[in-house]
């Protein structure tokens, strides 16, 4: 290609093709004017969280009020068996007198407790929720006082929840003379109990149960001869599913024990706390004397002093029994898992007899093995033995049981089921082990010298929860 034929020919062509192209205008403009539009929507989008979020927070943490009529998230329920229940007492009718203090609570703040129904909250704490919705339970006037039991509505922000909250005052009292006296929050426990005692007069006690319930407040326990358990029924019926009690002043001697039941099923048992309680001492003069007496007899390793005074003065509490009227005798003690052991029996003046089992230490603890009720006839002729359990932390039962005979036993047999007795062998101590399955029923007897029959006594199953008092069920007595 020579230098004439580009200028001449190429240079025309190619300035003609160049100049029939459209060559756009600058983009830039464009581009930032798009990204102005877009950077403003998201600034507005940001916007709109921001506050959204803050005002969810804001009601969350109270500070934003919700309307009563806004929906919530129920975190906890109290019991239906409470809140289905139609309002019972004297004060259910009194509706000028629940309006006020309906209001009264929902304004007041000394109607809660010194941190706030609900509990406090990192953010906040429940605040009461809509008036309307407080609801009497139970209200009533009793000896010197009113009492009211409470459906209070709480919120803290979205979430919601109910307390059942206790109120009291003098007999009569207004809404404005009406105080906090408790609350719970629970949804398990389909009772709710209060109790007031002083020194200087009289208290009281109340429960309030599910509808169609029988309420019991027992007194003093008695054993009687007959190994059976009888409770002295404080409580008077207040409407369905409420008993009222009144006390003798403090200390009581027992806690009084609270049972409601339908039928025969029981719905609750427990104690009703408060007090205070008169103490059992454990060095005064009452218990030394008892310590005394109950070593007379013992056969196996003595025990020292301290070891047999926790073990009496445990006795004592479960059993509910003053040391003054009642009898203790030590029947055998030794070690268990290289701890100290006891067979002991308490006997309060002419009842029944309860045989405990018991061992343990300072360092490791103390521990209950057996507790049975026995009939005061025959108790000392009676074997008794109880299955030794796994030295951990679930004490699970294990085939070894622990045998005590009697003094005057020549020997014990074990009868497993339907298979023919087995012969115990004994120590020195009159006390021996036997394997028996876990599963398996079993009777203890013991026979004289002369071959006859001393006395029988069925193995006892073991005790899964000890909360009743001995012979308050089957696997802690022997009489049917």
């Amino acid at each position: 290609m020579t230098e004439s034929f580009a200028d001449s020919t190429l240079s025309p062509a190619l300035w003609q093709a160049a100049h029939g192209v459209n060559v756009p205008e600058d983009p830039w403009p464009g581009f930032a004017r798009r990204e102005r539009r877009h950077r403003r929507t998201r600034l507005i989008r940001a916007a709109v969280a921001v506050a959204v979020g803050a005002a969810l927070v804001g009601v969350q943490t109270n500070v934003v009020p919700l309307p009563r009529w806004a929906p919530g998230i129920a975190v906890a329920a109290a019991p239906a068996a409470l809140l289905d229940a139609p309002p019972r007492g004297a004060l259910a009718g009194d509706q000028a007198w629940l309006d006020a203090l309906r209001a009264r609570i929902s304004t007041d703040p000394s109607m809660s407790t010194d941190t706030a129904l609900g509990g406090w909250n990192p953010d906040g704490i429940w605040e009461v929720g809509d008036r309307d919705r407080i609801r009497l339970l139970y209200g009533s006037d009793q000896p010197g006082h009113r009492v009211a039991l409470v459906a209070v509505p709480l919120r803290f922000g979205l979430l919601t929840k109910e307390a059942l909250v206790w109120y009291m005052g003098p007999a009569g009292a207004g809404a404005q003379q009406m105080h906090y006296a408790g609350h719970s929050e629970g949804v398990d426990s389909p009772v709710m109990t209060l109790m007031r005692a002083g020194p200087d007069r009289g208290g009281f006690a109340v429960v309030v149960g599910p509808a169609e319930s029988t309420v019991m407040i027992s007194g003093d326990p008695r054993y009687t001869p007959a190994g059976t358990l009888e409770y002295q029924d404080l409580a008077r019926a207040d409407g369905s599913g409420v008993g009222f009690a009144v006390l003798p002043p403090a200390p009581l001697r027992n806690e009084p024990v609270v049972r409601v039941s339908r039928g025969d099923h029981v719905l609750y048992q427990g104690g009703l706390g408060g007090g205070p309680y008169a103490a059992i001492d454990p060095t005064g003069p009452e218990l030394d004397a008892l310590l005394t007496a109950a070593r007379r007899g013992a056969r196996g390793t003595p025990l020292n002093d301290a070891n047999l005074r926790s073990f009496v003065g445990s006795a004592l509490l479960d059993s509910r029994l003053p040391p003054a009227g009642t009898t203790v005798r030590v029947r055998w003690s030794g070690s268990e898992h290289g701890q100290a052991a006891a067979l002991l029996t308490v006997q309060p003046a002419g009842g029944g007899v309860i045989a405990y089992a018991m061992h343990g230490d300072d360092r490791t603890g103390w521990w209950t093995d057996l507790r049975l009720l026995l009939p005061a006839e025959g108790a000392d002729q009676r074997p008794i033995g109880w299955r030794i359990r796994a030295d951990n932390s679930t004490r699970t039962p294990t085939d070894q049981v622990r045998v005590i005979a009697p003094p005057d036993a020549a020997r014990v047999t074990v009868t497993v089921g339907g298979a023919p007795p087995a012969t115990v062998t004994l120590d020195a101590s009159n006390a021996g082990t036997t394997r028996i399955p876990p599963d398996q029923p079993a009777t203890l007897t013991a026979y004289s010298t002369d071959g006859s029959v001393l006395g029988t006594t069925p193995l006892p199953p073991v005790e899964a929860i000890m909360s009743g008092l001995p012979g308050d069920s089957p696997a802690t007595r022997v009489t049917p």
